[in-house]
């Protein structure tokens, strides 16, 4: 309203239509509004993006797994508090869902949510700050695309048994899977058998990346890369995933 250019942290807000009201309010006000999303730009997304999309060194892309958690107890912060950061997915599973988004070229078109609630409150210190208010212990969503691809998100407090990539990108003649510090190339040879690959990411460098473009965009030398439409999309994933797992049924997307 002052007429600033603004840049937000992630998640870009909590819901869809606090992301709706906030684009409408930079456009009636003539600014600029973006998030920081530097792991746009992050050395294991760009390499698979080059491979994967640019490349099609694995073939079509059908399922994308993204899983990030292990098991431990929450620690006493606002990441805790579901009112706060918006649940256990948003953190982490805005990220997944903004590498994952690159990948797959496609308008989201339903989401189905599921979460575990319970364990880990009762399990707190009584003086625990969010007793009452606290994300679920696990949170999962199932993300299906018009082109008939999916993705397979998953944070978790109750995960004893982590996989060793976070993100595994499956495709018609292979997949590409992504940990850190490396990357893993599984394809199958001439006779048949799955030969796997393996290799260091390169440097990331979101920060130089994402504020130069705001810069060459602020001067009109370059369109912005990180529209707030564009960060609409995973916090629209994110929303709809809590709202169906309360609701306990699949949503429509809408403007995937």
């Amino acid at each position: 309203k002052a007429g600033k250019h603004v840049v937000t942290e992630k998640p870009f807000v909590v819901t869809t239509g606090e992301a709706d009201r906030l684009i409408a309010l930079a456009k009636k006000h003539g600014v600029v509004v973006s998030t920081y999303h530097t792991r746009h730009w992050d050395g294991w997304i760009v390499r698979a993006v080059r491979e994967v999309v640019d490349k099609k060194t694995i073939g079509d892309v059908f399922k994308i797994d993204a899983h990030m958690g292990a098991y431990y107890m929450p620690q006493p912060w606002w990441r805790t508090s579901r009112s706060i950061s918006g649940g256990v997915l948003y953190d982490w599973g805005v990220h997944l869902l903004e590498y994952c988004l690159q990948i797959i070229d496609a308008d989201v078109t339903e989401v189905t949510g599921f979460a575990t609630h319970g364990y880990w409150e009762s399990q707190v210190p009584k003086d625990f700050p969010w007793i009452g208010d606290m994300n679920d212990d696990e949170a999962s969503a199932v993300v299906r695309f018009g082109n008939g691809a999916h993705v397979n998100l998953s944070v978790s407090h109750l995960r004893a048994d982590p996989p060793a990539d976070f993100l595994t990108i499956h495709g018609t003649k292979g997949s590409y899977g992504i940990s850190n510090p490396q990357w893993t190339l599984r394809k199958p040879n001439r006779k048949g058998e799955i030969v796997a690959k393996t290799g260091k990411h390169p440097r990331s460098r979101g920060a130089d990346i994402y504020y130069q473009n705001i810069a060459d965009h602020l001067t009109g030398q370059a369109d912005l890369i990180i529209t707030p439409e564009w960060a609409r999309r995973p916090i629209h994933i994110l929303d709809l995933a809590a709202r169906s797992a309360k609701a306990g049924k699949s949503l429509k997307a809408k403007y995937g």
